[in-house]
């Protein structure tokens, strides 16, 4: 398997001049925990994680409370005072990340992550954009072959894959940014995050009635909306 086989394909971007304010606001109402910061181009800049954010956490008498709603706080060195009092994307984000292709291998993925103490890495076609690999859809991926095989995932396999996904987004309410979906010779198994039985069954469904499927394996969870957060 590829990184394009298990990657999240439609990704929450920000601008370079993004107000950290609204980052903050983005990555609460979409439940995730970081988002790349691109430019008109789709070229990935850099990356806004919690980890950035949270340098400017101020504990509210100790209360546990969501970080992002805190006022922010200062810090003592040059740098430090820029991450905590800087109001743009650009001047708190991490620079110049790390990127792959759509064909890197996935084992390849993991190493990489390890290497360099990461959690995610973005994914780009010609220099854009096109997707992101976290730890949890490296888990997914490795999870749908077994450990001491390599099972190859066909041409075929990805235009199922994109065709589950744009029905899922298009016509189900799903949010498709919390959900992955992994095809192997037409076995499908479906990940992640939903706030229903009924939109559990929609995906279900949508996946069922994709031509070329022959099987789905429905491991999607269940989520409240705007409890927790998805991704790792």
């Amino acid at each position: 398997m590829q990184a394009a086989d298990v990657m999240t394909a439609k990704v929450i971007t920000v601008s370079p001049d993004a107000d950290v304010r609204e980052i903050a606001r983005l990555l609460l109402e979409n439940n995730i925990s970081a988002v790349p910061v691109v430019d008109d181009g789709d070229k990935v800049l850099g990356i806004v994680s919690e980890g950035d954010l949270m340098r400017r956490v101020e504990n509210d008498e100790g209360r546990q409370k969501s970080w992002w709603l805190r006022v922010f706080a200062g810090g003592s060195s040059a740098s430090e005072y820029v991450k905590s009092h800087a109001r743009r994307a650009r001047e708190i984000m991490t620079p110049d990340p790390i990127t792959i292709e759509e064909n890197e291998p996935l084992h390849r993925v993991a190493k990489l992550l390890e290497k360099h103490h990461i959690k995610r890495v973005p994914v780009v076609r010609n220099g854009k954009l096109v997707g992101i690999v976290s730890r949890a859809n490296l888990l997914r991926g490795f999870s749908a072959t077994a450990p001491d095989t390599e099972t190859p995932v066909t041409a075929d396999d990805r235009e199922i894959r994109d065709a589950i996904l744009k029905e899922v987004d298009e016509n189900t309410g799903v949010w498709v940014d919390r959900i992955n979906v992994i095809v192997t010779e037409g076995v499908v198994q479906v990940w992640g995050l939903v706030e229903s039985q009924e939109e559990k069954k929609a995906v279900q469904v949508a996946a069922e009635n994709t031509p070329g499927v022959k099987s789905v394996e429905n491991n999607l969870g269940m989520m409240p909306r705007g409890v927790g957060g998805y991704w790792t």
